[in-house]
């Protein structure tokens, strides 16, 4: 059994702004149940929701502020959460990184600063809290700081660094360094510094004893120009120390057997329910009811990384030809427009719905037979993998988790019973257009699509196989 501290700044269903949430609120309970003794390390935001009683542990003096330490434990589960609570950091509405205008908070730097200092203190036993962890596993540039700290430490636990988004760096200006007050020690290009800001990120990624990312495929593209941000040399100098384990999902939330936002439930050998899904969809996006046509469904982010203006290029075509097409999301105002536009002329073959609708999202999953995923970069992406699990059968382009949770449908793989979508390669309108072509032809075979959903409902996503990767991973170093 190895003691892991888990260092994150968010986890389901505590708080949640994004992917780094759903792995945080996952990862941890799949180890404690393959045995681990994990405790999460987590900012004691205001908008934090414990739904467990939450204790007082401690107090740890760090860079002359006295911290609390609070414990709780996840719902539904046994892991023990420590909270950092410093009102004077956390203890406000909103975000925890931006304000209601989407402008990061300025303090951003020391705030996440204090909590690797704190996550330090923990890992090396001086917090009072008579518990030493053997690895130390942080995510995302919020915690990047505690392998860099962490170096400094003669006694020290492993340090492993997760990248759930090379985007998102935390980098400030050269002088909140020496505002922070951080070893001088960790100041040059090997360190900290990047063309003279501080980096965050490089905590993680320079020091820390091995960095995973969340697919095997990202881990290699992160190594070149287009997806490294500028830190591409750096994850090449280190790529010995570098590897990718795919996320899982939630296996209960997403599960057609039991889903509690169908009122139609089905597996792999009732997949004729399915189409009762599909009506509640129609029926409920406005749509004429036809089993027989193709729904394609896409729940997304309207942004340029997902590939939104592919599709908006592609429409045209696509209402020539016998489907309807359903969208939940939001993001890029002009992308909205057009979108609205689009489905106000054709209300009979396009339904958009602006927000976000958890039931909706449910439905679009269970209703729809083909799921569209072009996204431009997508370090590991959950909704195709929930839609698998569903019988829809998506479309993605090949990168990152896309390209390692997708097998496209070709004669050998078909042959194998290993097809379980349709892959293209080129992030352009012609390439997509010609694999929604191809999923038309497909699907034009029900017997041939139906051994097609179920080869993609059988593949296993569970956060257990995950862990136990995790798991092996720690085990060799």
């Amino acid at each position: 059994m190895k003691k892991i501290l888990f260092v994150t700044s968010e986890a389901h269903p505590l708080i949640k702004t994004g992917g780094l949430a759903d792995v945080s609120g996952s990862l941890p309970k799949a180890l404690a149940e393959l045995g681990q003794d994990i405790r999460l390390l987590i900012p004691y935001y205001q908008s934090l929701k414990a739904t467990n009683d939450v204790y007082y542990r401690c107090t740890v003096r760090v860079n002359n502020c006295n911290v609390n330490i609070l414990e709780t434990r996840m719902p539904d589960s046994n892991v023990l959460v420590w909270l950092v609570d410093y009102p004077e950091f956390f203890n406000f509405p909103g975000n925890p990184y931006v304000d209601e205008h989407g402008n990061p908070w300025a303090n951003n730097a020391d705030r996440f600063a204090l909590f690797c200092r704190v996550a330090t203190e923990i890992a090396t036993n001086r917090a009072y809290l008579d518990w030493q962890p053997d690895i130390v596993h942080c995510n995302d540039w919020q915690s990047a700081l505690t392998p860099a700290l962490l170096s400094l430490e003669a006694q020290r636990p492993i340090t492993i660094f997760t990248i759930h988004n090379m985007a998102y760096q935390g980098t400030f200006p050269a002088a909140t360094y020496d505002n922070l007050n951080l070893p001088r020690r960790l100041w040059n290009p090997n360190g900290l510094e990047y063309h003279n800001l501080l980096s965050f990120i490089k905590g993680g990624l320079a020091f820390a004893d091995h960095i995973t990312t969340v697919s095997p495929t990202y881990a290699l593209e992160i190594q070149t120009a287009e997806f490294g941000y500028g830190l591409e040399d750096l994850l090449k100098h280190r790529k010995d120390h570098l590897s990718g384990i795919i996320n899982g999902i939630d296996l209960e939330q997403w599960n057609p057997e039991s889903d509690p936002y169908l009122s139609h439930h089905y597996e792999t050998n009732s997949l004729n329910k399915k189409a009762l899904n599909k009506a509640a969809l129609q029926q409920a996006m406005g749509l004429p009811e036809n089993p027989k046509i193709p729904v394609f469904g896409l729940i997304s982010r309207l942004v340029h990384q997902k590939g939104i203006d592919m599709i908006l290029e592609c429409l045209p075509e696509m209402l020539e030809m016998p489907l309807q097409f359903v969208l939940l999301g939001s993001g890029d105002r002009l992308f909205e427009q057009q979108l609205h536009m689009f489905a106000a002329q054709n209300p009979e073959k396009i339904s958009l719905r602006v927000g976000y609708d958890e039931q909706l999202a449910h439905l679009i999953e269970a209703g729809s037979d083909i799921f569209l995923m072009p996204s431009r970069f997508e370090p590991c992406g959950l909704n195709q993998m929930y839609s698998q699990r569903y019988g829809t059968l998506p479309i993605v382009r090949k990168t990152g988790g896309l390209a390692d949770t997708v097998v496209d449908t070709l004669p050998a793989t078909i042959a194998n019973k290993t097809a379980s979508g349709i892959v293209f390669s080129n992030a352009q309108a012609g390439a997509l257009i010609e694999a929604i072509k191809r999923s038309l032809f497909l699907y034009s075979n029900p017997t041939g699509w139906r051994q097609l959903q179920k080869n993609a409902m059988l593949k296993d996503f569970s956060w257990h196989n995950s862990a136990q990767q995790y798991l092996n991973l720690y085990d060799s170093i």
